[in-house]
């Protein structure tokens, strides 16, 4: 092995130490992390979206039985296996868009509900009321 004279340190098998134990010096060594990132979520979503297109995949293939069809009328064939996929996929269809036609709900009166609170608290405050003091004559009794 190579040694770097400059740092004045020589490797050698006694030198190594696990991070956060002490070194032959006393010197605690950092421990140190990798975040996760973007990328590695994203990653990792491809290679998950890989596995279930592949057990998809697999899914039409053993299901290749042709079967007849009938939905208000219209008549055709399809294979077992894309018209189980075609009734999954129109399931999930008939979840996500009431959903997200509550999310967008969600968010407008989140959004009206930030204007109005930034509105109060660029509003001057409002002069106290000292119920000490006496009420102002009017003329009245």
């Amino acid at each position: 092995m190579t040694s770097d004279p400059s740092r004045g340190i020589q490797p050698s098998a006694g030198n190594a130490a696990a991070p956060g134990e002490p070194a032959q010096g006393g010197v605690t060594l950092p421990t140190h992390r990798v975040r996760r990132t973007r990328t590695g979520g994203v990653w990792v979503a491809a290679a998950l979206f890989a596995l279930i297109l592949l057990l998809l995949l697999i899914f039409i293939l053993e299901n290749g039985q042709r079967i007849a069809i009938s939905y208000l009328g219209a008549h055709g064939h399809l294979p077992l296996g894309v018209a189980l996929l075609l009734a999954a996929v129109i399931g999930v269809l008939l979840v996500v868009i009431p959903g997200t036609g509550r999310i967008i709900q969600l968010r407008v009166v989140a959004r009206r509900h930030r204007r109005l609170d930034a509105q109060t608290a660029a509003a001057p405050p409002a002069p106290p009321n000292d119920a000490s003091s006496p009420a102002p004559n009017r003329g009245g009794r």
